[in-house]
């Protein structure tokens, strides 16, 4: 069993190119865990399970646990209405917007970037240089002011900009700066000691750079093409086996109470047939029973994909420092352990 997936992992990551990092683990065991590429190209260092890969929007299931945390501690409710936790004026929001409606991606607020109307994330930077992002106020600029995009409640639309309005209801209820909540109660609490919220220009050792390739065959880093330090909408870094552990601790109870967990995991609402959203994580069903949940996430030189499957207890975490490559691998994986079961 281990030569074949092996082999297959190894057979699609010389014809992908893939650079990155694989873990791939069981109640049990390691089944699977391999690195490729370069951290690092231009000194050709090389990728190693302790780089730490950057997740993008991968890291909004650490934004819906924060607020998890704060409905357990009477802080907030998911029927609390936006303008009653949050001193920032939006002027053209509807007062009826929720929480849970933030979480849902059912507000109807505008995106900073609306892949609707946005093919390229760069764009964001023209009028606003990404060196000027480093905390969730400076995004307020890019969506405060605009209209509903529609209303409330209708329909399930992803959004970047609900979540930085979440990460700022955060700060507002602890009086911490999100990144750092995020790393005391939830990278702490599960012993992800190589996560964290990094900033471009003061990047940690052993920290993948991101890269674009281009189609002549050069290629740039990311650097230029997002905000300087991620926030509560996405730009954590990680390593493949801190979000082993992160899964292990979120279904062992060690982050939420057991009915807080449940409500995180409701399908919510429905983005297409079998794919359903929660709170901050995807859930794919096949005759009403549920496969997998899972986070993954893309920008200019990242693309991740991690799932924990609650039949056997599987988890699959595939990080890389390339704008695409994660959701082959993880299919690949997937496709092979049906195969051989």
């Amino acid at each position: 069993m281990m030569l074949t997936l092996i082999e297959r992992i190894n057979h699609l990551q010389e014809s992908l190119q893939f650079s990155g990092s694989v873990l791939v683990k069981n109640q049990e065991s390691i089944l699977f865990e391999s690195s490729y590429g370069y951290a690092n190209r231009s000194e050709q260092i090389k990728n190693h399970r302790n780089t730490r890969f950057g997740i993008a929007s991968g890291c909004k299931v650490f934004t819906s646990i924060a607020i998890c945390q704060l409905v357990e501690k009477g802080i907030l409710t998911f029927d609390t209405p936006l303008i009653d936790c949050l001193d920032v004026d939006f002027p053209l929001f509807d007062k009826e917007i929720t929480i849970h409606h933030l979480l849902t991606h059912t507000s109807g607020i505008p995106d900073y970037f609306d892949e609707e109307v946005m093919s390229d994330f760069e764009e964001l930077w023209v009028s606003k240089p990404m060196y000027h992002i480093r905390r969730l106020k400076d995004f307020l600029p890019l969506f405060q002011n605009e209209k509903m995009k529609y209303q409330v409640g209708d329909r399930f639309h992803y959004n970047n900009a609900g979540y930085i309005v979440l990460g700022l209801i955060v700060e507002q209820a602890t009086n911490l700066e999100f990144t750092e909540y995020v790393e005391q109660h939830i990278f702490q609490v599960t012993g992800m000691i190589d996560s964290g919220y990094f900033s471009f220009d003061c990047l940690p050792t052993r920290t993948a750079t991101g890269y674009i390739d281009l189609e002549d065959g050069s290629w740039k880093t990311n650097i230029y093409s997002l905000p300087v330090k991620g926030g509560s909408d996405g730009g954590a870094f990680v390593t493949t086996l801190d979000m082993t552990k992160f899964w292990e601790s979120l279904f062992y109870g060690r982050l939420l109470r057991e009915e807080t967990l449940e409500k995180l995991l409701i399908p919510h609402a429905e983005s297409s047939e079998g794919e359903c959203y929660g709170y901050g994580i995807w859930i794919h069903t096949t005759s009403n029973k549920v496969v997998k949940y899972h986070v993954m996430g893309y920008d200019p030189g990242v693309s991740f994909h991690s799932a924990y499957y609650p039949h056997d207890e599987t988890i699959i975490t595939v990080c890389s420092n390339q704008s695409s490559g994660a959701y082959r691998m993880t299919k690949e994986i997937e496709d092979t352990l049906t195969l051989l079961k």
